[in-house]
């Protein structure tokens, strides 16, 4: 396949991915293509770091908007992540990934504290670091999460894993006549209001120029393809 593209990446994933086609809670057989996808890429010799969203166990944002403390229902939120994460490190070391999950909110029972610097002598040591509990503070979404703690660990690239190939100009499987986008600007993302990220994780890497790949995760061999720079799903990027 080449030469990698990319050494270091953090790899995005929603909560909804884990929940397969039952589309809540961990889907086991979902978990365990996703965990080999990620062993096939650090065998490769890619230093990679997770952000997995809450989605599948908790919305904090849907339970806000019914009329619940908007920070209670985050806090709740960071939690389903930190479900999460434990479900993918188990995953991961099932088949031999070795992985340390790091949370922003103290439980030291179950993992460490996210320290930047261990984070980063992990991914070093060819660990998989899993980062849980978004960034510790409510109001702020995983999507957020993930541009800081990319930028944080010095992350060339973030990976946004979806179910679909791609931005769309809309839902491809509710509208036939939506086109795909190859290239995106991070200015064309906020103007259209396409569901990439949500703006401030956007105005994040903008500021920082660090691009973003949407692609599709549910797909063998896809995350390798990308490490490796092939041209598949949209890419998000400075003009």
């Amino acid at each position: 396949m080449g030469e990698l593209r990319y050494k270091r990446v953090l790899l995005k994933l929603s909560g909804e991915a884990l929940a397969g086609e039952q589309g809540y809670g961990i889907d086991p057989q979902t978990i365990t293509t996703i965990a080999n996808e990620v062993k096939e890429v650090v065998e490769c010799g890619v230093q990679l770091s997770l952000v997995i969203g809450g989605g599948n166990i908790f919305r904090g944002l849907a339970a806000s908007s019914k009329g619940m403390d908007r920070a209670s229902a985050d806090y709740m939120g960071m939690l389903a992540t930190m479900i999460n994460a434990l479900a993918m490190q188990d995953a991961l070391e099932k088949i031999g990934v070795d992985t340390r999950v790091q949370s922003a909110i103290a439980m030291q029972e179950v993992a460490e504290p996210y320290i930047r610097r261990r984070a980063i002598r992990h991914l070093e040591k060819g660990r998989v670091v899993i980062f849980g509990a978004g960034t510790g503070n409510p109001y702020f979404t995983t999507d957020t999460a993930a541009s800081l703690r990319a930028m944080e660990v010095g992350a060339e690239v973030i990976l946004k894993g979806t179910k679909v190939d791609g931005v769309y100009t809309a839902d491809p499987k509710k509208d036939q006549n939506a086109t795909k986008f190859t290239e995106l600007t991070y200015i064309d993302v906020l103007k259209k209001g396409l569901q990439v990220m949500d703006a401030t994780a956007i105005s994040l890497c903008m500021d920082n120029s660090l691009p973003i790949i949407v692609f599709d995760v549910t797909t063998d061999g896809n995350v390798k393809k990308v490490v490796y720079g092939e041209p598949i799903g949209t890419i998000v990027k400075g003009a």
